[in-house]
């Protein structure tokens, strides 16, 4: 039986497999996007040295939380469905269960660069993720040079913010990370789907000056690109996480249109593993108290307090860096602030 034409050849395929293997290129075997999920942008791309944003602070964070990042199989099967089909991928689940360390673990295994990450409030805009203008300081830039023949570059004063910058015409993927989006006003979600199935924007002040070029700068550095004739279009559609608390529903136009993927709390045999991956060389074999300190966090989470895994690797950092033996305290007042429930005042 004949493979369909667009398939790539077995060894090329789950391209992520979140395993923690060594980054890789395999995401060049991606296969075609279905024919409605193909964004044939005219632009040419705009390459930029991701490598060269490899010692901010950000990326080495995000580096820290990739590399000890623990996949399950039914995440593994979503994320590559995800790259395929080019769709987002809202991820729900309780505070503390990874969600966003999957952006982190996909970008680094991919060698997608950095992680764009857009932090959710109720004032969030698309508009405000999309672009920012500075139009007070132009303004105040042109006074000041009005007696200069040379006018100031209205792209001085651009800047792309997360989606932006993930639309950005370019031969590999970038990584959007949109946390919290249940925290969004009601109105983004279905904002945001537009640029989604559009795959590309417009930056209304570029279109008035009728410019065929501007140099803007980007969200993650302070390197240029060129937007041609005032429009953003993607080439290789970005690989969207969208993270939600169960702090509220979405419109269902935009639930058909992402992947959706249920993350539950850990059970013992995963957050053993978890702790493992944190602790390295010292995780290799579980001292009597880390095992002590496992059971006892996942008996709470049993008894249904509301935890998250950040706090397991708090007490276990206190126990095997600190000396102190969160379990041995007879009063119990330093256990209970760090395992206090999330739910609670």
């Amino acid at each position: 039986m004949a493979r369909p034409k667009h398939a790539p050849p077995p060894s090329k395929w789950p391209i992520f497999h979140g395993d923690g293997r060594d980054p890789h290129d395999e995401i060049d075997h991606l296969p075609e996007p279905p024919p409605w999920r193909r964004f044939e942008s005219k632009l040419p791309a705009q390459p930029r040295d991701l490598q060269s944003l490899k010692h901010a602070k950000s990326w080495k964070q995000q580096l820290t939380l990739a590399q000890v990042y623990q996949s399950d199989d039914d995440v593994i099967e979503l994320v590559n469905a995800a790259l395929l089909l080019r769709r987002p991928l809202l991820i729900s689940g309780p505070p503390g269960t990874g969600k966003s360390s999957l952006a982190y673990a996909v970008a680094h295994e991919l060698k997608l660069g950095p992680v764009l990450e857009w932090p959710i409030t109720t004032r969030s805009t698309v508009k405000d993720a999309l672009y920012g203008y500075d139009a007070i300081g132009r303004v105040y830039d042109q006074q000041r040079q009005k007696h200069k023949e040379q006018d100031v570059p209205i792209g001085d004063y651009l800047r792309l913010g997360p989606l932006g910058t993930a639309m950005l015409p370019a031969e590999r993927p970038r990584v959007l990370l949109i946390d919290e989006i249940d925290k969004s006003d009601v109105d983004l979600p279905n904002d945001l789907l537009n640029i989604f199935e559009q795959g590309f924007f417009e930056i209304p002040e570029l279109k008035r000056e009728k410019l065929s070029e501007a140099r803007v700068r980007v969200h993650d550095g302070d390197d240029f690109v060129t937007i041609h004739d005032g429009t953003v279009a993607c080439r290789a559609f970005p690989f969207v996480i969208l993270t939600n608390n169960f702090e509220r529903e979405f419109p269902q136009p935009f639930l058909r249109r992402c992947l959706r993927l249920e993350i539950a709390k850990p059970d013992k045999t995963k957050l053993t593993r978890i702790v493992k991956a944190h602790l390295g060389s010292q995780g290799e074999t579980l001292t009597p108290a880390i095992s002590r300190i496992i059971d006892e966090f996942f008996e709470r989470t049993q008894r249904r307090e509301d935890l998250a895994t950040d706090q397991l690797l708090n007490a276990l950092y206190l126990t095997t860096s600190g000396g102190l033996d969160l379990l041995s305290d007879p009063r119990g007042k330093l256990r209970d602030a760090v395992w206090k429930s999330l739910s609670s005042g």
